[in-house]
């Protein structure tokens, strides 16, 4: 592996349901520079989670390749170890009786639920513990899935991905659906696993989602990359405007940024 290059995708073309939704994609991400990849609803955003978790293959074409942690042949086990991925759908596939401590020790096993030869050992429930503490989850361990808000249930599914410590953590969308006192929460979570050492992979349309710790803005749209650069390049009124395709102003504070209509 190419020093501190984790994904490496050249000439990559995806296809979901008899289309092409990722096209001539040319992209390497690289450990310790957390990225967020912004656009609008549709435009390939999910599509490129699903090839970075080996849920999508690509095209086999003889000018193109995916490399993951420098490996074109990637086993899932070693690949979960070193890769958290959080979604919303993952949340759709709990039961609403399981307890949220089950929820992140069934990390570890990579299951929906304990079996029952599936036994957490005294170092895994530690790791539990301290999880739960750190995304402020203690309080509601023992708490039914089911009975917990959606802002719980988010950094919940943080704490699941991280049981193993891999070395990046991508989140879809991860503010879907949460109100705003559930939102700020997340972020202050996601800005203190970047100030920790974890490489941040935030997929998301909102631009008042994107921390200050980010250090790269991709842009995508139509299944195309379509904007590379620092979140002083990016993040502007004029290249977020033609990537929305309507009139945009930005307003900055504290290294966060708001979009208004111009």
């Amino acid at each position: 592996m190419t020093a501190g290059i984790w994904f490496d995708a050249q000439n990559v073309e995806a296809w979901l349901g008899g289309r092409a939704v990722i096209s001539e994609l040319n992209l390497q991400l690289r450990l310790g520079e957390s990225t967020t990849i912004l656009g609008p609803n549709g435009a390939g955003k999910s599509t490129l989670v699903k090839l970075i978790d080996r849920n999508l293959y690509p095209i086999v074409k003889p000018d193109s390749h995916l490399h993951l942690f420098g490996s074109s042949n990637v086993n899932l086990w070693q690949l979960r170890r070193r890769l958290g991925v959080v979604s919303s759908e993952l949340e759709t596939r709990f039961l609403p009786q399981i307890s949220a401590r089950e929820i992140v020790l069934s990390g570890f096993f990579g299951s929906m639920r304990l079996g029952r030869d599936q036994t957490a050992n005294s170092n895994q429930t530690d790791t539990v513990t301290e999880l739960l503490t750190k995304l402020n989850l203690a309080s509601i361990a023992d708490q039914r899935f089911g009975s917990l808000s959606d802002g719980q249930k988010r950094r919940l599914m943080i704490a699941r991905a991280l049981v193993h410590d891999p070395a990046v953590l991508v989140l879809d969308e991860p503010s879907r659906a949460l109100d705003l006192k559930a939102c700020h929460q997340l972020l202050q979570s996601l800005r203190q696993l970047c100030r920790n050492g974890t490489t941040l992979v935030l997929i998301t349309h909102r631009i008042d989602t994107i921390i200050p710790e980010m250090g790269r803005v991709l842009f995508i749209n139509q299944g195309k990359l379509c904007g590379d650069g620092n979140p002083q390049q990016q993040l502007q009124a004029k290249p977020l405007s033609a990537l929305f395709d309507t009139p945009l102003s930005v307003v900055e504070h504290q290294g966060f940024r708001q979009v208004l209509p111009a």
